[in-house]
């Protein structure tokens, strides 16, 4: 059939216009389509909206404050080079730009709100900030991943230091019960007041200490086992499971008490009581080989029940899981430098409304995900 003119334009205009769509919602075919449908978003490529003559450095973490909805941000202004702060040089060598700072703050609209962190008298400040988690308390804590860098910080929300947990430099092993060894996120837990610590890129566990005293109280290695740091780390693809954490990148708890942890170069997910019961476990596309594996980070659903889990993968896409039966219902976005892409995606958070919000290292931004209603389709 010969199509007119007026109909071929439209159908390319309607091209373009999927070609130019930054909201990516895919589900594979062996996926079960569950009631009421499957979360999908669109990119907002103008969030945030700086005020200050400022370029990101890589991100090591992002989190919403359940309070308000803000955003935080945590920067790392340090990883900023010097063909990227002009204006920072003395004498300024041009007019742009300028390291923003450690931690920041924007409205749900992008609107930088402060700024504030970094080196000061009674803590160890990070040599690469990792992780960011703000309590029920409005307390902040912080991991940390770099060289020797063995210690979590906790803050209030105007950056006043509270309280740390180990010391740089004294790292003794998995099972040290006072120091880590580049813990990678530390979260808070209500019911216990305990923070539990993903630890990390060096240590293979999950530690447990009180959020108050910053005394231990647990740890765990894989499967609730005690980690064994003499094992070699290997990656596998197939065969049987990997008896001991590979890395360890995030820790979440759902609201019904279960603790999600990111064994990160081993591609899978291991879920545990708060007394490190071992529950269950997926694998997510493990023969998937990106040397930063396919479980990153994780965040919830805002819904009271949280029916999806969103996983941040080193292919860069964001697998949305069903949480109950760890099943991947569909995907957001890909590898790439345009609005809706990814370049080693580090964090990610949801506001109350669903949003998803997102951290990249060496892609430098952060990027705001509108949450737009559930889809039934199969693909975008």
């Amino acid at each position: 059939m010969t199509m007119t003119r007026r109909t071929c334009c439209a159908v390319s205009v309607l091209i373009v216009l999927v070609a130019l769509a930054v909201s990516v919602f895919e589900r594979p075919a062996s996926a079960q389509k569950p009631a009421g449908g499957v979360p999908a978003f669109q990119v907002d490529p103008s969030w945030p909206r700086f005020d200050g003559n400022w370029i990101f450095g890589s991100i090591g973490g992002v989190f919403v404050d359940p309070t308000n909805d803000h955003v935080w941000v945590l920067n790392r202004p340090r990883s900023v080079q010097n063909d990227e702060n002009y204006a920072a040089q003395e004498p300024p060598l041009a007019d742009c730009c300028v390291p923003p700072p450690f931690v920041m703050e924007f409205d749900p609209n992008g609107k930088f709100i402060k700024g504030w962190g970094g080196p000061g008298p009674g803590y160890e400040w990070p040599l690469n900030e990792h992780g960011l988690f703000i309590d029920p308390k409005g307390n902040f804590w912080m991991g940390s991943n770099g060289k020797g860098d063995a210690q979590v910080l906790k803050f209030n929300k105007e950056g006043k230091f509270l309280l740390q947990i180990g010391h740089s430099g004294k790292s003794a092993g998995s099972n040290d019960t006072e120091n880590f060894a580049s813990p990678t996120k530390a979260i808070y837990y209500a019911k216990t007041n305990e923070v539990f610590v993903s630890d990390g890129y060096i240590n293979r566990r999950v530690a447990v200490f009180d959020a108050d005293t910053g005394r231990y109280k647990r740890h765990w290695g894989a499967y609730g086992k005690r980690p064994d740091d003499t094992v070699k780390l290997t990656r596998s693809s197939s065969g049987p499971p990997p008896e001991q954490f590979n890395l360890v990148h995030d820790v979440q708890i759902s609201n019904d008490d279960l603790v999600y942890v990111a064994d990160r170069s081993n591609n899978r997910l291991q879920v545990f009581r708060p007394d490190g019961t071992f529950v269950k476990e997926a694998f997510l596309a493990r023969e998937v080989r990106t040397p930063t594996g396919t479980v990153v980070t994780m965040a919830f659903s805002p819904d009271k029940e949280q029916r999806f889990l969103y996983v941040t993968g080193g292919d860069q896409k964001i697998r949305i899981l069903d949480r109950q039966s760890l099943q991947v219902l569909g995907t957001i976005g890909r590898l790439g430098h345009y609005a809706g892409q990814f370049h080693h995606i580090t964090d990610i958070a949801v506001d109350s409304k669903g949003n998803l919000y997102t951290g990249e290292n060496t892609g430098r931004r952060v990027q705001k995900f509108i949450f737009k209603g559930m889809s039934n389709a199969s693909s975008r």
